[in-house]
């Protein structure tokens, strides 16, 4: 069904009574103005997720032709100055639908235009433009920043469309290649490792000062091999300090390197926020560095969750504050440590970590880690895990001015109104809730029903249970949060291997990875734009690549 008066009010509505919506962006804040393309950008992606919301909303082309470009001035990206058959909106319109569908030649467009007679009317034209006129107008008329913000905002449409379960024409991620006479061939194995030890190099030099060891002066082992041992501890997997700097002697080209035990105990002699301290130095560092290009923005949507170590089989006597049970109900024991990150389109950081002890309450964990996110970056939004659905947590976010998106544990209430949905076959359903905070205090949130696809449940757990203060469509970036998870991986392959029931020394070795972790993702991202001028989620550099190119750099091997 094709758009109408009413369901296109009904989205700007929606979007202009949103409080924690900036729209437009140019009008609502001082880095704008109506001829910027970030505002641009910003702004689409804030419609386009209201938009795939609403019931008769199906199409990614109506989108592009009811989208109110009117108000943004192009201008300053239209190098041509005389008169045009075609207006610059008209044309802007047509590159983002063939972007949309992946096409890299004029031709197909064109054939596209002529079989849709409602579409070119939907675009104002009277006549197709020929494929010679689509083609200087990309090359010749639209400038680079202008190319650049139609192939990004295109894939802005299709993941809110997707995530909305509409059909589209290509994956977010297959992003085609503007053909040009030259050609332009991805880079290969070779210029990439050359490329990413010169980044790494730079990073290498960037991240090194923050680290420091309270030392006497005159000691003969360099306070640099310290952090030299502990990355090759991180390309070592299941190596532990002893072993390793029996190897390390080998391989370093120091003169002195620290042995196993003196490592560690110069470790032990810091404190978890000396460690936390010099991690955000560190990345500090990292953002100001990538900052540098345009593909990073200081502003997006962070996750927040909590990782385990292997469960702790010996005897925590002493120990208890620091071992603690599972977030699973299970007898186990282990050590957990919380994390925030970029998630969504940024480049994936660990922005801050720190431990899990005894007796913290979730509300104390996660404003400590914004925290540190607010200072580092805009924060947009908040993703967490089921355990975070405390209505104290949610009430310091709002507080914070953000968005939280987090999935509820099901009580009774919760468990008969999934039953009612099951019976009547719906898949989904948004309602108020008033949660109490204690003293006649209610946070007031939003609770969207989702029934889960292709589940094998027969009963309640069909569905899932989100709550937000945000748009209800919101809860179609939750997908990101998983993105942490797999970024665990990546950090616990890093870590170095341990026995000890030290606490400041196991926190250390994962704070060292998720440091590592976040080296490897700010030297791709850098990489990436250097060599093609843009970039993807997927690494181009690899992990191994890094941590290898950072020994190389620290003089090991």
């Amino acid at each position: 069904m094709a758009p109408t008066e009413s369901s296109c009010r009904a989205i700007f509505r929606a979007v202009a009574q949103t409080p924690h919506n900036k729209w437009p962006a140019y009008d609502s804040a001082q880095l704008y103005g109506r001829s910027s393309l970030a505002a641009l950008r910003e702004d689409i992606h804030t419609v386009a997720r209201e938009w795939f919301d609403h019931d008769t909303h199906e199409s990614v082309d109506q989108f592009v032709c009811h989208y109110p470009l009117e108000y943004v001035e192009f201008d300053p990206h239209d190098r041509y100055t005389d008169s045009t058959q075609y207006g610059i909106e008209q044309l802007v319109r047509v590159f983002l639908i063939q972007e949309l569908r992946g096409w890299t030649h004029e031709t197909a467009i064109v054939t596209y235009l002529q079989q849709q007679p409602s579409l070119r009317r939907d675009l104002g034209f009277t006549s197709v433009p020929d494929q010679s006129t689509l083609w200087r107008s990309w090359h010749q008329r639209f400038t680079e920043d202008l190319h650049e913000t139609i192939e990004a905002v295109a894939r802005t449409i299709l993941s809110h469309a997707d995530n909305a379960g509409i059909s589209i024409p290509r994956q977010p991620n297959d992003q085609p290649k503007w053909e040009t006479d030259e050609g332009s061939p991805s880079p290969d194995d070779q210029t990439i490792v050359d490329c990413a030890s010169k980044v790494t190099e730079q990073v290498g030099k960037l991240v090194s000062p923050t680290f420091s060891l309270d030392r006497s002066k005159g000691c003969e082992i360099h306070e640099n091999a310290f952090w030299e041992m502990q990355t090759y501890l991180g390309l070592r997997e299941n190596l532990a300090a002893n072993e390793g700097a029996r190897s390390f002697i080998h391989e370093s080209q120091r003169d002195r390197t620290p042995l196993g035990h003196i490592h560690r105990d110069h470790l032990r002699d810091l404190s978890v926020e000396e460690i936390r301290e010099m991690y955000r130095r560190a990345i500090r560092r990292l953002i100001d560095r990538t900052a540098e290009t345009d593909e990073f923005h200081r502003a997006g949507i962070v996750a927040i969750d909590i990782t385990e170590a292997d469960p702790f089989t010996g005897d925590r006597t002493g120990h208890e504050d620091e071992i603690i049970g599972t977030k699973e109900d299970s007898d186990e024991y282990t050590y957990q440590w919380a994390t925030v990150q970029l998630v969504g389109n940024a480049v994936p950081l660990v922005l801050d970590a720190r431990p899990v002890t005894k007796g913290e309450s979730r509300k104390e964990i996660v404003e400590d880690l914004l925290e540190t996110a607010q200072d580092l970056v805009l924060v947009d939004e908040v993703l967490m895990a089921r355990e975070f659905d405390s209505q104290q947590v949610l009430e310091a976010i709002e507080k914070r001015g953000l968005n939280y998106v987090v999935p509820k544990r099901m009580q009774v209430s919760e468990k008969a109104q999934a039953r009612r949905l099951l019976r009547s076959d719906t898949d989904r359903y948004v309602t108020d809730r008033k949660l109490h905070l204690g003293d006649n205090e209610w946070h007031e949130t939003t609770l969207i029903y989702r029934r889960k696809e292709n589940t094998d449940q027969t009963v309640y757990r069909q569905y899932a249970v989100f709550m937000t203060n945000a748009s209800p469509g919101a809860i179609h970036e939750y997908d990101y949060r998983w993105e942490i998870e797999s970024g665990y991986k990546s950090i616990k392959r890093f870590m170095a291997a341990t026995t000890s029931k030290n606490f400041v020394l196991r926190f250390f070795y994962f704070a060292f990875a998720c440091l590592l972790y976040s080296i490897w993702r700010a030297v791709d991202l850098l990489v990436q734009v250097e060599l093609t001028g843009e970039y993807e989620r997927s690494p181009l550099v690899t992990a191994d690549n890094t941590l290898t190119l950072l020994k190389q750099q620290s003089g090991i091997g």
